[in-house]
């Protein structure tokens, strides 16, 4: 009795939320044109992705800073790329943190490292995005425009970060997120060490490379740019990287190469500052 109450007291409770950030038409649909990667063949899935764009937004907490007016637009174009990595994960992979924020463009950080003999060296790092435990998750709006600005290019800030959220769900950013059960560790890592092994390859000898050069940096950043290509370059990663496509094909139980509406050319290479 009391489990039937209780999800009938949450399904109001989505109702309610949902009407509250109810998406205009208009807006979805000028959101979908703007970044092709989110649209979808299938119009259950694109629902989906409408529904869960609403309630995030219900459950997070925006706020634009450096003088950045934030709009109803710019919410709805970061939630709908936040929300793509989860759409069958569920929000709640995302509950370990509320706060956003926007930047009007990259922001430098400033850094301190200890080296081997415990000397302290101080750095600055120029970042256009950053997830932390606990978060808030910071983005550059510059750098979300950016996404999907051009056919083909994987860079995508807002997928990158969230990707870094995700890894966070075991307590520590890795590389290797929360796996689902029938996806064993052992062969997660041997298909994205591999990968990561052929990218690091292909960086020294200055080869074009589907995945962001970034991703060398290590296991953690790998996971992220792979997941910007997963979703925003399908096809091109399909083919580059077979056993890692499919890899994350089960880990997000989506398979947007076969999904989405206009499947976009193979990437070009992308600086990154984070």
């Amino acid at each position: 009795m009391f489990g039937r109450w209780r999800r009938h007291w949450l399904l109001r409770q989505e109702a309610a939320a949902l009407r509250r950030r109810a998406i205009a038409d208009d807006l979805w649909k000028r959101t979908r044109v703007r970044y092709p990667f989110l649209q979808r063949r299938d119009p259950a899935t694109d629902a989906e992705l409408r529904r869960l764009t609403s309630l995030f937004l219900d459950r997070k907490e925006f706020s634009a800073v450096g003088g950045l007016a934030l709009t109803d637009a710019m919410a709805v174009a970061i939630a709908a790329q936040a929300v793509l990595p989860v759409l069958r994960l569920g929000l709640a992979a995302y509950d370990g943190f509320v706060g956003i924020v926007i930047h009007p463009d990259q922001v430098v950080a400033r850094r301190e490292v200890a080296d081997e003999d415990g000397i302290v060296h101080e750095y600055d790092e120029v970042l256009a995005g950053e997830a932390m435990e606990g978060g808030p998750v910071m983005l550059s709006w510059h750098d979300v425009r950016a996404a999907g600005r051009t056919e083909g290019t994987a860079y995508n800030v807002v997928i990158h970060e969230f990707a870094h959220v995700l890894d966070l769900t075991n307590g520590e950013a890795d590389g290797m997120p929360l796996l689902p059960p029938g996806l064993a560790a052992v062969d997660w890592r041997a298909t994205l060490g591999e990968a990561l092994a052929r990218l690091r390859q292909a960086v020294a000898a200055d080869a074009a490379t589907v995945i962001d050069p970034y991703g060398a940096e290590g296991e953690e950043e790998f996971f992220a740019v792979a997941s910007e290509a997963f979703f925003v370059s399908p096809a091109a990663l399909r083919q580059d990287s077979p056993a890692l496509y499919a890899l994350l094909v089960r880990y997000y139980r989506q398979d947007p190469a076969e999904e989405m509406a206009q499947p976009p050319s193979r990437p070009v290479r992308h600086h990154r500052g984070t």
